[in-house]
């Protein structure tokens, strides 16, 4: 027997089957392949011997998944290959749920993937009753479904209406949530009494069988010629297409295969379940999304742009200067981080409503039952309201968080730094003003970073570190070590004006509203936009962050640039089409954005948002002249050129900070994998030939750099 997993049997004949993989988590590989395998043929043999299992785990995770090094290797030419190795490792759970003996999995960790898959293939499921402990089939995240049986056993066990949400949205539960979904049995305090609550259940369950394998069974709620069922099923693929638009394939072969196999034998199902899973894995999309979303997500996590030879420093103070909405919400990730905050603004009342924003979030977690009370009452107790910098004392990081105007910003900090500890690291929200300039603000400027933080920023997963010219390393791996602490995912890039995030986004947002000053018409704008895998339209999201915004940057960059009137930024921003429209909305029309209550859409109080007919009428043309196909690539390659002369400038200096800020900053077509890694799997030639038509169409911006041309020519990637 291989010690990957180690078989023990006790005096009462029961087996406790230890899964202990080589690395720091148990994954679906081939060690684990034939591991199981000689485990269950062990278990074959000795059948008259043994009155029950249990499959627990060494490690601090359950079981962590599928091997992703593997899965990315799944091509069209080594599938059948694969299909074999898919087959084999099914085989052995069905194997293990047919011994006609009891089998419990004790779950003493997160069981994900192919971790719940395992749990389901047992016939009673314990979990520690822990808040770290997550189970879930989250696969399609990843591009994926749900390979080694999951779809066929979760849908037997809940039904397919039931099970749907849960394959298709990959949610992860809590051990209680996932008891109160049917998935887990029960749960138990801790490690001894997992156990022995498996041997009980055990001794009283000498002959079970799985429900699917139970005469007469049925899946629950799929009743041949019920209505119900038949208007779901049929109503099912719309709905869902509405929400994937067809760029997410997982969800949808995820959907088939829950339908298709539920209608069908359970060894029938399982098969169409792995032809649906190779598919997937062997097509681009999963490629795209698990080389960003796992690969590259974890070298970023794991402090891939952290300088070397600094020891992790702790955070214990922080200040946050501004009590807005964004300094607020910087307070709150501190402070439920564990972090004590002092909020400071300009009066106590302003500190305190900021204060009280940050109480009615928490609240609303407590009434949907994701926080408790008493760690709501926690994370309040560790914030401090103030309008007077010498509460900034003992502060070892303070945070700018106010208005975008570089002379209230310089005013701010320096007085900040004053009260702080000497050495605190002192840093600036600021999403767009170059950091370097703001240093000069402080008398010490190695100390002084960027820390530019997202919109809502209690649920927003990213932080972008700005490195200004001065800043030292040691400051640098302060920030990243600040923004892992809060739980954040750091990418790190150097000065510019926007730095990478915001300058990229900005471009999504005027290229939408070139297109409307160009005569397409809106609707279609903010529909090719969804449909092209971006979170909202560009009209919708200019609306949120008003229209005003762009403009106060132009005038902010001008003024900067009044003395390089011919450089290419400020050419961009005399030229842009989108800066007319911009200008009619805010000053001829008072149309401001959301928060004004008017702007690209209407905001009716008794009913949801839609778009200005106004628009319309102003502005389209009958015709527009611009194809759906060329709406999405706009859209999508005017994001991604900036991001490639990011990278050319060095203000971005790795492939994994564009892809993974892309995504989790800006919001980029995660389907793609990001904004470069869009660039790889269209192919640089291909990109370069299709980015050459868009600037002869319509415009210079979208002409490709010649860093592209370059590497298209040699047949390289990014």
């Amino acid at each position: 027997m291989s010690d990957a997993i180690r078989y023990e049997r006790d005096a009462e004949g029961i087996v406790t089957l230890t899964m202990d993989m080589s690395g720091s988590a148990n994954v679906m590989n081939a060690e684990y392949h034939e591991a199981m395998g000689a485990a269950v043929d062990r278990l074959t043999a000795e059948r008259d011997e043994i009155t029950g299992v249990i499959v627990t785990s060494a490690k601090k995770t359950f079981f962590a998944g599928g091997d992703l090094n593997l899965l990315i290797q799944v091509t069209r030419d080594n599938a059948e290959e694969f299909g074999g190795f898919l087959a084999e490792v099914k085989g052995q759970l069905r194997r293990l749920e047919t011994l006609g003996r009891p089998v419990v999995a004790a779950i003493n960790g997160s069981a994900l993937g192919g971790g719940l898959e395992i749990a389901l293939a047992c016939h009673h499921r314990i979990s520690l009753d822990s808040d770290g402990i997550k189970l879930g089939l989250p696969e399609a995240t990843l591009g994926l479904l749900p390979g080694g049986g999951g779809v066929t056993r979760m849908v037997r066990l809940l039904g397919v209406q039931a099970a749907l949400p849960l394959l298709m949205e990959g949610k992860q539960l809590r051990p209680a949530k996932a008891v109160k979904a049917g998935i887990v049995h029960e749960l138990a305090a801790d490690a001894e009494e997992l156990l022995a609550k498996a041997r009980e259940w055990i001794r009283a369950n000498p002959e079970p069988k799985q429900p699917w394998d139970q005469p007469g069974y049925a899946v629950p709620g799929l009743t041949p010629g019920d209505p119900n069922v038949t208007q779901l099923l049929s109503a099912a693929p719309a709905v869902l297409r509405k929400r994937t638009h067809g760029v997410y394939p997982a969800p949808e072969k995820i959907m088939a295969a829950a339908v298709e196999g539920a209608l069908l034998d359970f060894e029938t199902a399982l098969q169409v379940e792995a032809r649906y899973f190779i598919e997937l894995a062997s097509g681009q999309v999963a490629k795209n999304m698990i080389g960003t979303l796992w690969f590259q997500l974890n070298e970023v996590n794991a402090g891939g742009s952290r300088p070397d030879g600094f020891d992790k420093r702790v955070t214990s103070k922080v200040g946050v200067l501004g009590a807005g909405m964004m300094g607020a919400g910087i307070a709150q990730v501190s402070a439920e981080a564990g972090i004590e905050v002092v909020l400071k603004d300009v009066s106590a009342e302003a500190a305190a409503k900021g204060k009280a924003g940050i109480a009615a979030i928490l609240d609303g977690q407590v009434a949907k039952g994701r926080l408790t009370p008493d760690k709501r009452d926690a994370v309040l107790g560790r914030i401090t309201t103030t309008d007077a910098d010498a509460d900034l004392a003992g502060c070892d990081l303070v945070i700018e968080a106010v208005f975008e105007n570089r002379e209230l910003k310089g005013a701010v900090l320096a007085a900040a730094e004053g009260a702080a500890l000497p050495d605190a690291v002192i840093a600036s929200n600021t999403s767009t003003l170059p950091i370097t300039g703001l240093a000069t603000s402080v008398a010490d400027q190695e100390r002084f970073i960027g820390l530019h933080f997202f919109s809502p920023v209690h649920r927003m997963p990213l932080v972008e570190i700005i490195r200004g010219e001065r800043t030292s390393d040691a400051t640098l791996a302060m920030a990243f070590d600040y923004v892992l602490q809060i739980r954040k995912t750091p990418i790190v890039v150097n000065d510019s004006r926007g730095f990478f995030t915001s300058r990229t986004f900005a471009t999504y947002i005027t290229e939408g509203i070139a297109m409307v000053a160009e005569g397409v018409h809106p609707a279609l704008v903010e529909n090719v936009a969804r449909k092209a895998g971006m979170p909202v339209g560009p009209l919708a999201v200019s609306d949120e962050v008003t229209l005003t915004l762009p403009l106060k940057i132009r005038e902010q960059t001008m003024a900067d640039l009044a003395d390089q009137p011919d450089t290419e930024a400020a050419a961009a921003l005399t030229d842009h089409p989108a800066f007319g429209v911009l200008e009619q909305m805010v000053h001829e029309l008072g149309r401001t954005g959301k928060a004004g209550g008017a702007g690209f859409y209407e905001y009716p109080a008794d009913g949801p948002k839609h778009l200005w007919p106004g628009l319309v009428e102003r502005f389209t043309k009958d015709g527009g002249g611009v194809g759906e196909q060329d709406v999405v690539d706009r859209l999508l390659f005017v994001q991604s050129l900036e991001t490639l002369r990011c990278l050319d400038e060095q203000v971005l200096t790795s492939v994994r900070d564009a892809n993974v800020g892309s995504i989790f900053g800006i919001g980029f077509a995660p389907w793609t994998g990001g904004a470069v890694q869009f660039v790889n799997s269209y192919g640089p030639a291909a990109f370069v030939e299709r980015a050459d038509y868009l600037a002869d169409t319509y415009g210079e911006r979208f002409r490709p750099p010649a860093s592209l041309r370059e590497k298209a020519k040699r047949g390289e990637s990014l």
